[in-house]
């Protein structure tokens, strides 16, 4: 196994001249910087990451905390944490993934013992019970995911407000005039999940605008359940002529809802959804969507993340970004059909 001293050796500089290049402790010119990191890649070297934790007071590990629950669609999570720790491994970073159901308690013990550098939260809730401790811990940390209080803290989203407004203003502008909306379950908004009523309230406030009729509801996030709500919906609204899904799992099962009645979108029935590019390649979906952005939320948050570690200035304003939402016209919206009702 290679040392310290045979990379000194073969890039021809000083074992404390390998460590400044590698710890970033102190500078080094980029092209002995760029001998040191050839002859380490030659021969294999890994620093020893105990070692370099006491060299430079950094572990090189971020905290992903990441709750899979019963009532969401976990592919969709998934999106969040690749886009989270793909960006992580392309700035040197290791990411250690909690997901246990004390999210506080798990976060005062993983920054108190300092096993990590800076964390990113996940499934935030609008009154999240770990924003507390991490606003009082001494890394920094992202959300992506919007409380209802942002103050002392970097928060990432998509523009969920505008997401519905945008379903409703695309439908309208379509000739729609009544519209059914599939959110995801109850127990989601029940607990916190303040996305699932901010794209509600405005694709609401939108139809009543538009002089549209909007039946809202909560769908399952697992078959056959959501199959049997969807089949319930329709046949509850048989005047409607679009049907708008911010509720992944109801994606994933409307087009065997729909085959299974003979209908076809956008000729009996306009659909649009919301959820990522990759989701609807994964799944083969065919029906227009607002991008959810998992990947790129992901990416920006650590991005934003690896900067305030390394920040001297730790009095930097925070930040709240929101994704505007990205129509993507997969050819599933159309002037409205007719719909039979079987």
């Amino acid at each position: 196994m290679a040392t310290i001293g045979d990379v000194a050796r073969l890039a021809g500089v000083s074992r404390s001249t390998v460590s400044y290049a590698l710890s970033g402790k102190r500078p080094i010119s980029d092209r002995v910087r760029q001998r040191v990191d050839d002859a380490a890649r030659e021969l294999g070297f890994t620093p020893n990451a105990g070692a370099r934790a006491l060299a430079t007071n950094q572990t090189g590990v971020l905290g992903l905390l990441a709750e899979f629950l019963p009532d969401e669609f976990a592919p969709a999570m998934l999106q969040y944490i690749l886009g989270v720790t793909d960006t992580a491994r392309d700035f040197g970073y290791d990411v250690l993934l909690v997901s246990e159901a004390d999210g506080a308690d798990a976060l005062q013990r993983i920054t108190s013992s300092r096993l990590v550098d800076g964390v990113v939260l996940l499934n935030v809730a609008e009154d999240d019970k770990r924003l507390p401790v991490l606003r009082a811990a001494r890394q920094p940390g992202v959300l992506i995911g919007m409380p209802l209080d942002c103050s002392g803290l970097d928060v990432f989203d998509l523009d969920f407000e505008e997401a519905g407004r945008v379903m409703v203003e695309h439908m309208h502008e379509l000739g729609h005039r009544e519209l059914i909306l599939a959110s995801q379950p109850a127990h989601v908004v029940d607990r916190g999940g303040a996305y699932v009523w901010r794209l509600q309230r405005a694709a609401e406030h939108q139809a009543e605008k538009r002089g549209i009729r909007l039946h809202a509801a909560f769908a399952e996030s697992r078959q056959p359940e959501v199959g049997r709500t969807l089949r319930a919906l329709l046949d509850a609204h048989p005047d409607a002529t679009g049907l708008l899904l911010n509720n992944e799992a109801a994606a994933a099962a409307l087009p065997w809802v729909l085959a299974g009645r003979s209908l076809r979108a956008p000729d009996d029935l306009s659909v649009m959804g919301r959820y990522s590019d990759e989701f609807a390649r994964t799944f083969s979906l065919p029906y227009s969507s607002i991008e959810s952005a998992p990947d790129r939320l992901g990416s920006m948050a650590v991005r934003h993340l690896v900067r305030r570690i390394g920040d001297d200035r730790p009095d930097e304003p925070h930040v709240v970004r929101l994704v505007s939402p990205e129509l993507v016209d997969r050819g599933s919206t159309g002037s409205p059909g007719r719909r039979v009702r079987t």
